[in-house]
């Protein structure tokens, strides 16, 4: 029976892979409970949701938008100004946890227009030249009226 080389090679990647994982969980592995961290904003304290979610060295930041925390409101200027402000907000949460944006490894974003992803890609790329694993794509009716909302996880060097 003839075999293909890609076929070969996915293979062996899936048998490295499930090797990999199955050295991960010994006997003496033992689940990392969850940290629920609460908001490092007096007026936040009481959102049905954490700020961050640390597991381990992973740190999980709830989406955040292009909101003046001050002011608790939305930023003008369009989505360039929104998504500076988003990703500032973004810094300020993982300065609570010591972490910095060279930190990030993922980043989900959310556009209420796929039209503004220029836009918002020039101002993105400045905060992140690292080049985080991301998604990108568009909904409808962002929290507040917001054209933008970001989500990331980072790690923490051990």
């Amino acid at each position: 029976m003839k075999c293909k080389l890609s076929t070969l090679i996915t293979c062996i990647t899936i048998l490295l892979i499930t090797i990999s994982c199955n050295n991960l969980h010994t006997e003496e592995t033992e689940a990392v409970p969850p940290i629920f961290h609460k908001s490092h904003e007096e007026k936040k304290k009481n959102a049905p949701f954490s700020d961050v979610v640390q597991v381990g060295n992973l740190y999980f930041l709830a989406g955040q938008i292009g909101m003046n925390h001050a002011t608790r409101t939305l930023v003008e200027g369009g989505i360039e100004a929104e998504t500076r402000q988003t990703l500032e907000n973004i810094k300020d949460v993982l300065a609570q946890h010591d972490l910095k944006m060279k930190d990030v490894v993922k980043a989900t974003v959310i556009l209420d227009t796929i039209g503004d992803f220029a836009a918002f890609n020039k101002v993105y790329t400045t905060y992140f030249p690292q080049k985080p694993a991301r998604t990108t794509f568009a909904a409808e009716a962002l929290a507040r009226g917001a054209k933008i909302e970001i989500e990331v996880i980072a790690v923490k060097s051990l």
